[in-house]
């Protein structure tokens, strides 16, 4: 029988004795109703997996113990960041959701020349931590260890700049073996470039930029080509925000990753 996963943010060693969040206990006894001595499996990012044993249930939080610690070999063996412009309602969560189950590596969200969601600094903090838990959900049901990288949101011409400084790594730990930026594109139905003609280095390391509901302005564009951004097509058809990503995604686990 396959055990619950839970993502807890907390070290974790076999042995431990470990304090579950409010939300996780409620989740484990009014949910599905598990009592003492269920088995479990719990997970940080660090890339294991940990069998736990609940050991007492109160009102405010379950307590668990540590039983045995497996590593876990989901990660796809390529690195790929969706630089997602951000998207209306439940949109961008359903593309953190969908392409963490796709293997993505990390998440950059965008405000573009055309995106329509507007968020201050406070809010885009509050935003970040939801969709931190939306991306830490999907770990759990897919089996990854380790979670994507989510970094804050950001406009584009901010994030290309500091893309480009010497010893920056805005994608989080995307950079390629010579700690150079991951190589860069956008996706323009009608660029000569396709998935298949990636050059050998953007095969296992890259990142993509996704435009939003009306797509990548004039000026988007003109940044993207000055940061040295290529554009690249996946078909004829013009792709949702919502849908560009994770096709992308899929087709590159496809070509050339563990699909």
């Amino acid at each position: 029988m396959r055990l619950t996963r839970c993502y807890i943010d907390t070290p974790l060693h076999i042995g431990a004795f470990v304090a579950l969040p409010e939300g996780v206990t409620a989740h484990l006894t009014r949910v599905l109703r598990l009592g003492l001595g269920a088995r479990l499996v719990l997970f940080n990012g660090d890339g294991h997996d940990f069998e736990a044993e609940l050991c007492s249930l109160e009102k405010k939080g379950a307590r668990a113990e540590v039983i045995a610690m497996r590593e876990v070999a989901s990660e796809s063996p390529l690195r790929l960041v969706l630089a997602q412009a951000v998207a209306r309602g439940e949109k961008m969560d359903f593309v953190l959701q969908k392409a963490t189950e796709l293997g993505a590596a990390g998440f950059v969200p965008l405000i573009t020349e055309r995106t329509e969601v507007r968020l201050d600094a406070e809010r885009g903090e509050k935003r970040r931590a939801h969709w931190q838990g939306v991306i830490a959900s999907a770990c759990e049901q897919s089996g990854r260890a380790r979670l994507p990288q989510l970094a804050a949101v950001t406009p584009l011409p901010d994030w290309l700049a500091a893309r480009g400084a010497p010893g920056s790594e805005p994608d989080g730990a995307h950079a390629t073996a010579d700690s150079a930026p991951a190589p860069l594109f956008f996706l323009e139905p009608d660029a000569s470039l396709s998935l298949r003609e990636l050059p050998e280095l953007a095969r296992s390391s890259a990142c993509f930029v996704i435009g939003p509901e009306g797509g990548l302005g004039d000026r988007d564009l003109a940044q993207l080509r000055t940061a040295g951004a290529q554009g690249i097509r996946i078909g004829p058809r013009v792709l949702r925000t919502e849908t560009a990503g994770l096709a992308l995604l899929a087709a590159m686990q496809a070509l050339y990753g563990d699909f």
